[in-house]
């Protein structure tokens, strides 16, 4: 989730809970359990934000995370490509020599 989407989302809330407040005397509740009401729903609404974050680091699926991965797995598709370029611009005998190389010096 981007920090725009996250910053309407909290402002959606924001407006939601005064237009409630606001509204609520007009269907006769009083302002003490509109109070009530209102701080259970932040509540609620914050413990929900800090456990599905918490699961979150937890199962390591943060954007940071997913992006990082993303990147890794596009550089080895790239670096594999012009190592693999490079391996078959050599001539026959320079490709047999490197191998050989390699396998004695894993």
């Amino acid at each position: 989730m981007t920090k725009g989407k996250v910053l309407q989302i909290g402002l959606l809330f924001s407006l939601l809970g005064l237009l409630s407040y606001k509204l609520a005397p007009q269907f006769g509740i009083d302002n003490f359990t509109t109070s009530t009401i209102s701080n259970f729903i932040l509540i609620v609404i914050v413990i929900t934000w800090v456990s599905s974050y918490v699961l979150r680091v937890i199962s390591g699926k943060m954007t940071f995370m997913e992006q990082r991965k993303r990147y890794r797995k596009e550089y080895e598709k790239i670096v594999n490509d012009k190592l693999e370029i490079k391996f078959n611009s050599l001539s026959k005998e320079e490709q047999d020599k490197l191998m050989k190389d390699l396998e004695k010096n894993p």
